[in-house]
């Protein structure tokens, strides 16, 4: 199965469409969301373009809160699964765990029971193995901070990419 990982997305529609794209031409299966997606209506576009499962998690910038949760449950993103804070769940077999904010990451990939834990805020793309968890900020799309970037996980090989996307 294969996996994209994206964070701090802050609005910017260019970069967005572009990696959204480029995501879907790899027959990527689900796409994760570490926070910070900003306005709701982004999220709502977010999902017309990546129609299968995504999993997202709040950042310190998701302003309305609210009205993003209302549109998840009353069904204006219906392939969304929402988390607050800390979603953990699992995909072809690998236990995931997400957060937005990179200490509360790093704590989750200490504590072990995780074969992966994505994180953003900070923008800046990163990736070391705390024993047996692959610790991963895919970096950000927002042009803040870092080139854009974004992750690819395939969990038959295992393997992890960051990309850039400048280079695509």
């Amino acid at each position: 199965m294969k996996i994209a990982i994206i964070s701090d997305t802050h609005d910017n529609w260019p970069n967005i469409t572009k990696a959204l794209s480029f995501i879907n031409d790899q027959g990527t299966e689900a796409l994760i969301h570490c926070g910070d997606v900003c306005a709701p209506v982004t999220l709502k576009e977010i999902c017309k373009r990546f129609t299968r499962p995504i999993h997202l998690v709040f950042g310190n910038v998701d302003g309305d809160e609210h009205l993003i949760t209302k549109r998840v449950y009353e069904g204006v993103t219906p392939n969304v699964v929402l988390y607050k804070n800390i979603g953990e769940f699992e995909l072809d077999g690998k236990k995931i765990a997400i957060t937005h904010y990179p200490e509360t990451a790093k704590a989750l990939a200490k504590a072990g029971g995780f074969d992966l834990v994505f994180y953003g805020h900070n923008h800046k793309p990163w990736e070391e193995k705390i024993g047996s968890t692959w610790l991963v900020n895919p970096g950000n799309l927002a042009n803040i901070f870092y080139k854009p970037s974004f992750a690819l996980y395939d969990t038959v090989t295992d393997k992890l990419e960051l990309k850039i996307l400048e280079i695509l």
